[in-house]
C-alpha cells in the first residue's frame, strides 16, 4: 500500500515549487528573529543615580558629592543610594570646601525623589520609564520570563490549534495576533498592563514559528527537511536577528521601536495567497478534492503531468490511518531506559535553552558597543546552522553535540582569565560559546527525535520542548546573577554547559541507525547494557536453541517424506 510520499513521488523532490515553499515558509520566521528579542534593547539598563531636587541651596562642588562612591569593577556612583540630604545641607554651611569632610561619616538613604537616567544611548526605555531598577530590579527579568511563559504556552496549544484547524490558518492567525500585540504593547501604560501584553505576545510568536517548522516539513520531500529545519529557518531566523540592532540603533525610544518592528511584520501577511494548506492534513479531515487541487497545482508548476488517479479509496483510507497517536507522559517513565533518556534529554534541552538566552539578552554586560555586539551574536547563527547540517549529514550526533557543548562551556569560563583591557579577546571568546550554543539548540532537536520510537516521539520532543521554554523563562534570573559578581551568570552557565556535555555521552548513538518503530527497538542507554547483557544472551541461547531443535525436527519430517516418496 502506498504512503503519501510514494503517491506524490511524480512531483520530484526539489522541484521549481518546493524551492518557492522553501523560501517563503523560511522567510515567515523572520519576524520571530527580532519580535522576541527586542526586549535587549526595550528592556535595556540606561546608566542612573538617584534623582536629587533641584531646589537645594548646594553649591556646584557639594551638589557633585551628594551621590557616594561604590566599588564594582571600578569605581563609581552608586545607582541606589544617596548620602542624606539634610546632614548634606547642614555641612555644606560649615564647610564650604567638602573636600575638607570625610564623607564616610554621612548616613545614606534610598533614592526617595527618584532616578536620573543617562539620555546617552536611548531616550527611554521601560526601566527608565518604571523604575524596574533597585528594590525593583527584579521586575525587568520578570517582563521577559512572562514573555517565555507565553512561549510555553504557545508551544502547548499550536500544535492542538493546528492539527485541529489547519497549519495555514494558525501560522497566518498568529502572525496577526502578533502584530496586534506587538501594536497594542507600545500603550501600555504601566509595568503591570506590559507584562500581561507581553504574554499574550509570546503565545503568537512561538505558535506562529512551530506551524511554520510543521507546515514545511509535511510540503518539503523527506530528504529535504532537515535541511529546511536547519538552514533553512536557521538563517531566514538570524536575518530577523540581525535586523534587530540596525533598526533599535536608529529609533531609541522603546515604544517606537516595538511599533516599528510589529508594523514591518504586516508585510508578510500577503503570504497567505502564496503559501498553501498542507494536503496531509487535508487529507487527514478527508477534505479530498482540496488536498488533490493543491497536488495538481503542485504539478503544474513543477511543469510535470499528475495521475488521473491520485488516490484510490484503500490509499486515502490507509494515508488517513497512517497517522500514529502520541502517547501518554507517562509513557516516558515506563521502563528504566526509557525514563533515563528522558532525563538526560529534559536536562539537555533546559541548560542548552538557558544558555542561548543568557548569551543572547545579556549583550549590554559585554565590553564595546551594544549595537555591534547584537548584530555580530545574530550573524553568528547563520555559520551555526550550516555548520549543524553539515555536521548532522555525516558525524555522530552523540559526539558531535558533546563536543560543541564542552568547547562553548570551555571558553565561557575561560572569559573570567583574560584581563580587562583585552575587551576584544573577552568578547570573542563569548561569541564562540554563543555559536557553539547555537549549534547546540539545532542539533538537539533532530537528536531527540531519532531517540523516542514512533508511537511516543511526538510526545518526547513535545515535553523536552517544554524543559527548553522552563530554561528560558530561568534565564533572565541567572543574568541577574551579574548585579552580584561581574559575570557571574557566564561562570554558571559554562559550569552547566560543560556538565550538559558530559550527559551526552551517556546517550545511544543514532548516526544511520533506522528510526526506533516501538519501544523493543530502542537502543539501550550505555550503563544499561552491562547489566542486562546477561540475560540478553541466556535470552538469546535459548532462542537459539529452540531454533536448533525446530530446525532438526523439519530435517527429520523431510528426510522421513522423501523415504516414503521412494517407497511408494
Amino acid at each position: 500500500m502506498r504512503d503519501y510520499d510514494e503517491v506524490t513521488a511524480f512531483l520530484g523532490g526539489w522541484g521549481p515549487y518546493q524551492k518557492f515553499i522553501f523560501v517563503l515558509l523560511s522567510a515567515s520566521v523572520i519576524p520571530n528573529g527580532f519580535s522576541g528579542l527586542s526586549i535587549i534593547f526595550v528592556g535595556d539598563i540606561p546608566e542612573h543615580h538617584c534623582s536629587i531636587p533641584g531646589n537645594l541651596n548646594l553649591s556646584e562642588a557639594w551638589m557633585n558629592r551628594t551621590i557616594p562612591l561604590v566599588q564594582g569593577a571600578e569605581l563609581q556612583h552608586s545607582k541606589c543610594s544617596r548620602y542624606r540630604l539634610d546632614v548634606i545641607m547642614n555641612l555644606s554651611e560649615t564647610f564650604p570646601d567638602p573636600d575638607f569632610f570625610n564623607m564616610s561619616q554621612i548616613e545614606q538613604e534610598l533614592c526617595l525623589d527618584g532616578w536620573e537616567y543617562s539620555k546617552e544611548q536611548y531616550i527611554s526605555t521601560i526601566v527608565s520609564e518604571w523604575d524596574l531598577v533597585c528594590n525593583d530590579n527584579w521586575k525587568e527579568p520578570f517582563t521577559v520570563s512572562m514573555y517565555f511563559m507565553g512561549v510555553l504556552v504557545g508551544s502547548f496549544s499550536s500544535g492542538i490549534l493546528s492539527d485541529r484547524f489547519g497549519r495555514k490558518v494558525v501560522m497566518f492567525g498568529t502572525m496577526a495576533m502578533q502584530v496586534a500585540f506587538g501594536v497594542l504593547i507600545t500603550f501600555s501604560p504601566n509595568w503591570e498592563i506590559f507584562c500581561l501584553i507581553n504574554f499574550l505576545k509570546g503565545i503568537g510568536e512561538i505558535s506562529n514559528f512551530v506551524a511554520a517548522f510543521v507546515l514545511g516539513s509535511e510540503l518539503l520531500a523527506k530528504s529535504y527537511r532537515v535541511a529546511y529545519s536547519t538552514v533553512g529557518i536557521g538563517i531566514f531566523y538570524a536575518l530577523g536577528y540581525m535586523f534587530l540592532p540596525f533598526v533599535a540603533y536608529f529609533i531609541r525610544g522603546w515604544r517606537m521601536l516595538i511599533l516599528t518592528l510589529a508594523l514591518s511584520s504586516l508585510l508578510y501577511l500577503p503570504l497567505w495567497w502564496f503559501i498553501p494548506e498542507s494536503p496531509r492534513w487535508l487529507l487527514s479531515k478527508g477534505r479530498v478534492e482540496e488536498a488533490e487541487s493543491i497536488i495538481r497545482y503542485m504539478a503544474k508548476k513543477n511543469g510535470v503531468t499528475p495521475p488521473a488517479i491520485l488516490f484510490s479509496e484503500l490509499e486515502l483510507e490507509h494515508i488517513k490511518n497512517k497517522k500514529v497517536k502520541s502517547v501518554a507522559f507517562t509513557q516516558l517513565m515506563k521502563t528504566c531506559n526509557i525514563r533515563a533518556i528522558t532525563i538526560i534529554n529534559f536536562l539537555l534541552w533546559m541548560i542548552i535553552a538557558m544558555g542561548y538566552y543568557c548569551l543572547t539578552l545579556n549583550v549590554s554586560s559585554l565590553h564595546g558597543d551594544d549595537y555591534l555586539n547584537c548584530f555580530l551574536f545574530a550573524a553568528s547563527e547563520i555559520p551555526a546552522s550550516i555548520a549543524t547540517w553539515l555536521l548532522l549529514w555525516k558525524c555522530s550526533r552523540r559526539f558531535s553535540l558533546s563536543g560543541i557543548l564542552f568547547l562553548s562551556g570551555s571558553v565561557l569560563l575561560f572569559t573570567q582569565l583574560i584581563p580587562s583591557n583585552l575587551s576584544t579577546l573577552t568578547m570573542v571568546l563569548v561569541l564562540i560559546g554563543k555559536l557553539g550554543n547555537t549549534c547546540a539548540f539545532f542539533m538537539v532537536y533532530v537528536y531527540t527525535a531519532e531517540l523516542y520510537p514512533t508511537p511516543m516521539r511526538n510526545t518526547g520532543v513535545g515535553v523536552n520542548s517544554m524543559a527548553s521554554r522552563l530554561g528560558s523563562i530561568i534565564s533572565p534570573f541567572v543574568i541577574l546573577l551579574d548585579v552580584y559578581q561581574e559575570n557571574l551568570s557566564l561562570i554558571v552557565m559554562g559550569v552547566l554547559t560543560i556538565f550538559s556535555a558530559f550527559i551526552v555521552l551517556f546517550l545511544p548513538e543514532t548516526l544511520s541507525a533506522p528510526l526506533p518503530d516501538t519501544i523493543d527497538q530502542m537502543q539501550k542507554i550505555k550503563w544499561f547494557n552491562s547489566t542486562r547483557r546477561a540475560r540478553s544472551n541466556s535470552g538469546k541461547n535459548e532462542t537459539m536453541r529452540k531454533t536448533n531443535t525446530v530446525i532438526l525436527h523439519e530435517e527429520v519430517l523431510l528426510t522421513t517424506d522423501l523415504q516414503q516418496q521412494t517407497m511408494n
